[in-house]
């Protein structure tokens, strides 16, 4: 079935985007935790007709999730895109102010990895969440980085992650998971193992959920979330649209001065990473 796009500022809203919504200065964002047999599940539930909006936040050297809102001023915080830890190079599209930042073909230690050359199609187009503008409203999708930018919209910011979780998990058609006669030839997100995990999704109303799902102490490193567990707890917070971040020791969300990280070490101590990109979460006005 072919999703139709929809103007910004036509009053229809596709399956993939936000409604657009003006903003409203009573809704304020709604952090939650959730105990769950494998994982601590910390959400922060952003509210479309809010004063606040999302944004993306990058930076040349791989800064924590915490440097990252205390410099952008940030309410919240949660880790991004995929990158390149020891070249700190992103391996995901950026587009901050409508600028492209980040661009993973300027990878060399990816573009010139022979493992990776079959799979380097795929790489380049997964899925992205986006951030449109129509005048002064925001208008929040998720979609192929290829994916045509809806008529009177703008394209403001955009973070490349993957694969996409709702409405179906796309692990193999962006390059994530490969399997040929039930051998697995590649898995680069340990996706059938529990993990730290972190993701964004869009609810009917507008209304975007962070999620960062954390290991639990008292089990260790073998706790977190399956991708498929993931998308099941996002679809029982009504999710429609979903998109898996960064996750293991990228793990980490941020709100109101306080840092949540979600990858533990073998003694079980929180892990503390620098990342390449982030969202963050601020007023509008």
């Amino acid at each position: 079935m072919g999703l139709g796009l929809a103007s910004c500022g036509d009053g229809r809203s596709p399956i993939t985007s936000s409604p657009s919504v003006k903003p409203s200065p009573k809704a304020l964002p709604l952090y939650r935790v959730y105990e769950l047999p494998h994982s601590r599940v910390h959400t922060l539930r952003i509210p479309v007709q809010g004063n606040f909006e999302v944004t993306v936040a990058v930076s040349p050297n791989l800064r924590t999730v915490a440097e990252f809102a205390t410099k952008n001023q940030a309410i919240a915080a949660i880790n991004g895109g995929f990158f390149d830890a020891q070249n700190e190079k992103t391996t995901a599209y950026l587009t901050q102010n409508s600028q492209i930042v980040g661009n993973p073909q300027e990878n060399e230690r990816l573009t010139q990895n022979p493992k990776l050359k079959p799979y380097l199609s795929q790489i380049f187009n997964r899925s992205e969440f986006r951030r449109y503008q129509f005048g002064t409203i925001n208008r929040y999708a998720i979609a192929l980085h290829d994916a045509p930018i809806p008529p009177n919209c703008e394209l403001k910011d955009a973070l490349g992650g993957g694969p996409r979780l709702l409405p179906t998990i796309t692990a193999t058609e962006e390059g994530f998971w490969t399997e040929n006669q039930g051998k697995v030839i590649r898995d680069a997100i340990t996706l059938k193992q529990r993990n730290a995990r972190t993701a964004i999704g869009i609810m009917p109303s507008g209304d975007l959920l962070w999620v960062m799902a954390a290991q639990k102490k008292e089990l260790g490193q073998n706790s977190g979330l399956s991708l498929a567990e993931l998308a099941d707890f996002m679809r029982s917070q009504g999710i429609q649209e979903a998109l898996n971040l960064d996750g293991g020791s990228s793990s980490g969300m941020y709100y109101q001065g306080k840092i949540f990280l979600g990858k533990l070490t073998a003694k079980g101590e929180p892990v503390v990473r620098s990342v390449k990109s982030v969202f963050v979460l601020r007023s509008r006005f």
